[in-house]
């Protein structure tokens, strides 16, 4: 399936970004896409190593054999 833009202001971005890298409109946008889909997978993968060592320390936790139930959270709260 063709991509066809017919939106101005992607159009004249699209112009803009082809017209200071010296490429074609459809190698700017290709190439806008390529790099925004990588900035993206490359936040994701920051995410997930910034998390791993949480997720690690909670399930190095030892259970303290509590039950949290709404029971257990009204009596935290002071209610009866």
């Amino acid at each position: 399936m063709m991509l066809d833009i017919r939106d101005e202001d992607v159009d004249r971005l699209a112009e803009t970004l082809a017209s200071m890298a010296g490429l074609s409109k459809t190698e700017a946008v290709r190439m806008a896409l390529a790099n925004e889909l990588q900035r993206r997978e490359q936040s994701l993968a920051e995410f997930w190593a910034r998390i791993k060592p949480i997720q690690d320390a909670i399930a190095a936790t030892p259970s303290t054999g509590l039950k949290a139930d709404k029971a257990f959270y009204d009596e935290l709260n002071g209610q009866p």
